[in-house]
């Protein structure tokens, strides 16, 4: 069965959705640790925190929110959002996160995401894949590289990453059903890849579908908050 990953989204401290990735495109969904707790209660034992407000201001902002979220639940995190030095990842960690996410680094500089990984381990580092129009984006989405998916994921790979979170953007949000067509590619390449898919889930279908062909884990966050998925009803479909 996929592994589900619920998202928290945070900005200012609250849980949060933007559309796409605009900050413009806001909606407010109230406290992330209220929300964790009941993702923990449910039967959930990952989950996935995006700090909004670190990823643009290119520092980890919301630490405290994290620690709070792993002080008070047994849930195993993967963090992302602002991790841009030493002290950043250094901070996340020592903030409770048992993994974390990494796009914006591995593209600006390739040389710190590789130090990162053989420090850390391949375990503990998710390269982030966050895609528009075929490229990958960084910083919060506000910039897209020149970096094409497949030959960065490539790259990595060989350096020995074996998790991976892709983000179609365009579809991140939107509710519009995921990227099916963009993770089969990805998974035809390379079929061991832990690849964990992101963006426009919108039913227990969208998930069950990613699961027939096959991919590994998903992502989903607005979808549980506009009430398009019982997660009740997801849980026992996945025992």
């Amino acid at each position: 069965m996929i592994e589900l990953i619920p998202a928290i989204d945070i900005i200012e401290g609250k849980c949060v959705r933007l559309t796409k990735g605009d900050y413009d495109q806001k909606t407010i969904y109230g406290d992330p640790l209220e929300m964790a707790l009941e993702f923990e209660r449910l039967g959930f034992c990952r989950l996935h925190i995006v700090d909004l407000d670190g990823a643009k201001s290119r520092h980890i902002v919301n630490s405290d929110t994290l620690r709070t979220i792993t002080t008070r639940t047994q849930l195993v995190v993967d963090f992302g959002g602002g991790i841009k030095t030493d002290s950043d990842i250094e901070q996340a960690f020592d903030c409770g996160a048992t993994m974390v996410t990494i796009g914006s680094v591995a593209v600006t500089q390739p040389e710190l995401f590789h130090s990162w990984l053989n420090r850390y381990g391949a375990d503990r580092i998710i390269l982030g894949a966050d895609v528009r129009n075929g490229r990958i984006s960084i910083n919060g989405w506000k910039e897209d590289s020149t970096e094409e998916l497949l030959p960065f994921l490539q790259r990595y790979i060989d350096m020995g990453v074996k998790n991976v979170l892709c983000t179609e953007i365009s579809k991140d949000g939107t509710l519009a059903g995921p990227a099916i067509q963009l993770y089969q590619q990805v998974m035809a390449s390379y079929p061991s890849l832990h690849l964990i898919a992101s963006g426009g889930v919108s039913s227990i279908d969208d998930i069950r579908q990613l699961d027939i062909r096959g991919i590994p884990a998903v992502v989903f966050g607005k979808a549980i908050y506009e009430g398009k998925i019982d997660l009740k009803a997801l849980i026992e479909q996945s025992k």
